[in-house]
């Protein structure tokens, strides 16, 4: 019995060895112990005139987060304009095949159903380090990993902006991530523990690099599935997005001649504030309703750094019925022709 008693427990500590470095090899532990996290600080961003100018921009222009993900829109009209008074107030997003029910919160100052309760500090977690009010992983859609890069003084300005907003009181369901996508998720967050610095606006490029960072432009133009990006597809396009009645697939925003290779500044600017290129008209899900108050040499930046992308060969055109795409692995107008 001695004997066997040995035998198992060498079997039973071999297995928990295997098993310990199994989940380091492959998930990693915080599925299991939960996201990384910096304690709150009690941190206030002071509001200044020009604190509010800058957050209003980058809030409802550059990303777009009172007027694009954080509210709902009437995409009966076209360029699905925000329902009026709803600014900030949240909203299901309407994506298919998100591995749940993902669900922007009220941002506005509601105590009820919004921010009013949460801190300068909380705000700021949950925009650049993905952790919400009450200690969650966000889901990543919520392009924190994007915002990360988001200056000091950029994130203080959005802040300030948030805190100016007209309360809405408008109730939400919770985000609801089906597992196991739930627990893998909290490996996304990590803290932020130094000082971000402003972007250099004297290099076209690289400014237009933060700002096509901010504008989350890749969440929608680089395919994704169960909310991964493709592999090697950065910004070529082809991600489903919209719901029942309005669906449309990203465009390629690689310099290839399936993608923007033809474009030049003033063509980028027009679609960008117009919602057409040329006389072809752009799907209302591409918010050039958000868009059109970027400055010129906001939007020239932008376009510069999308030159510089490696040219990625993927045809996307939405009208062409949905069919299945070898390279992206989803279903998008033209998939069968790549």
């Amino acid at each position: 019995m001695k004997k066997l008693g040995k035998v198992l427990f060498y079997a039973l500590l071999t297995l928990v060895v295997l098993l310990v470095v199994g989940i380091s090899l492959t998930i990693g532990w915080r599925p299991i112990l939960g996201p990384k996290a910096r304690p709150l600080t009690a941190r206030r961003f002071e509001a200044t005139p020009q604190r509010l100018e800058r957050g209003h921009y980058i809030a409802t222009t550059l990303s777009g987060c009172t007027t694009g993900c954080h509210a709902p829109h009437d995409f009966s009209i076209r360029g699905g304009p925000v329902l009026p008074g709803m600014e900030g107030s949240g909203q299901v997003m309407p994506i298919p095949g998100l591995p749940g029910r993902v669900v922007a919160p009220n941002l506005t100052p509601d105590p009820q159903t919004g921010a009013g309760n949460w801190t300068d500090d909380q705000l700021a977690r949950a925009v650049r380090e993905g952790i919400g009010h009450d200690g969650r992983t966000l889901f990543p859609f919520m392009p924190y990993p994007n915002f990360r890069n988001m200056s000091d003084e950029d994130l203080a300005s959005v802040v300030v902006y948030l805190r100016s907003l007209p309360p809405v009181h408008h109730e939400l369901p919770a985000t609801e991530i089906i597992f196991p996508v739930k627990y893998l998720m909290r490996s996304a967050p990590e803290p932020i523990t130094e000082a971000v610095a402003a972007p250099d606006r004297n290099d076209p490029v690289k400014y237009g690099k933060y700002l096509v960072t901010l504008g989350s432009c890749r969440e929608c133009h680089t395919p994704q599935e169960k909310g991964q990006a493709a592999p090697s597809m950065e910004l070529a396009g082809g991600f489903p997005i919209g719901e029942s009645g309005l669906i449309a697939a990203s465009a390629n925003l690689t310099p290839d001649p399936s993608g923007i290779s033809y474009y030049d500044e003033q063509l980028f600017m027009q679609a960008m504030r117009t919602g057409y290129v040329k006389a072809r008209q752009l799907s209302s899900l591409m918010p050039f309703e958000v868009y059109k108050n970027l400055t010129d040499d906001d939007l020239k930046a932008m376009f510069a750094y999308l030159q510089t992308l490696k040219p990625i060969k993927h045809r996307v055109d939405n009208s062409l019925p949905p069919t299945y795409c070898k390279l992206c692995r989803l279903k998008h107008g033209g998939g069968d022709q790549n």
